[in-house]
């Protein structure tokens, strides 16, 4: 494994703001070490001792899973706690009194939580690592890093793509985050949207300071055939106050073969998932449908991660 230089053992990871391209760099080649460790032995004992948490307030089905199984291949276990609803937690007891419980039995934390700002008040209590899972509609930073790894492996660079962002850009903290690693690089940016699901301004504004080129629209048929990267989010129901709404906007946006028509013959379907009708299940096929191969990198990369900041990468 590469040695360890940039500093993560003992660290939370609260926010894509950490990480500047040389620490970037340096978790990308880890993961590139994990996968390369992972196809030719499965596992290793790395984190043999070692007992991570997994603390969901919220259903995940991709990102649970995921640390999960980077655990487990790395030699380590797990402590599930999915779905809060029968334990403590429901009692009425707070997030710092159950992250320090957790902490008497496991080296280190990975939250979920719905409510923005939920990582950094763990990580003020904890004495262990908190990895943010996802904070409300705040940030998703592993999820972003395993997003502009894809992009790397898929397309070999980053810097002079042309990354487009479609769908829920309000409400999609995967989106907020990817956005903000990629002002560390030379791309242009095309945001697609409902007027309603616009990327909220404040990010806007990031983009526009880091000196970025970028522009909105609410048309994907206008910017399918020059995209490099083609970023799908779903429209999130669970963010809808008014269902109305959400019936509205769910389908404003498909990717089916007949747009990928018109895509270049070098360019990548990235998607978070879970997809409720975005992407048409005949895209699937498509070489350039890149999202379960996205998925798996996510385990690398949190590999990666796991490793760092207990000491071992």
């Amino acid at each position: 494994m590469p040695h360890s230089s940039n500093g993560w053992f003992g660290q939370h990871v609260l926010s894509v703001n950490q990480f500047n391209r040389s620490k970037l760099e340096h978790i990308f080649e880890v993961a590139h070490s994990m996968r390369s460790m992972v196809e030719r032995f499965g596992t290793a004992d790395m984190l043999h001792g070692h007992v991570l948490a997994n603390l969901f307030y919220e259903p995940s089905t991709r990102t649970s899973s995921s640390f999960n199984a980077a655990m487990v291949r790395l030699g380590g276990r797990v402590l599930s706690i999915n779905e809060v609803v029968y334990s403590s937690v429901s009692k009425g007891e707070s997030l710092p009194d159950t992250v320090r419980t957790l902490e008497c039995y496991a080296d280190v934390i990975v939250l979920r939580h719905p409510e923005v700002g939920a990582a950094a008040t763990a990580a003020r209590y904890a004495h262990v690592p908190i990895i943010n899972a996802g904070d409300g509609v705040g940030e998703h930073p592993t999820q972003a890093l395993l997003d502009l790894f894809t992009i790397q492996e898929e397309l070999g660079r980053v810097d002079g793509l042309k990354v487009a962002m479609v769908g829920d850009l309000k409400y999609g903290r995967t989106v907020h985050s990817l956005t903000r690693l990629l002002t560390q690089y030379h791309v242009e940016l095309v945001f697609v949207s409902p007027d309603m699901l616009k990327l909220p301004p404040e990010i806007v504004a990031e983009v526009h300071s880091a000196g970025l080129a970028y522009r909105e629209t609410d048309d994907i048929h206008n910017i399918i055939g020059d995209a490099d990267v083609l970023y799908v989010t779903r429209v999130q129901k669970e963010r809808f106050s008014d269902l109305a709404l959400y019936d509205v906007v769910k389908e404003h946006y498909v990717v089916d073969p007949t747009l990928m028509a018109r895509a270049k013959e070098e360019m990548i379907v990235m998607h978070p998932l879970p997809r409720v009708g975005e992407i048409a299940y005949a895209v699937d096929d498509d070489p350039r449908a890149a999202y379960f191969r996205q998925m798996r990198n996510g385990m690398y990369i949190r590999m990666a991660l796991l490793a760092a900041v207990l000491g071992k990468a």
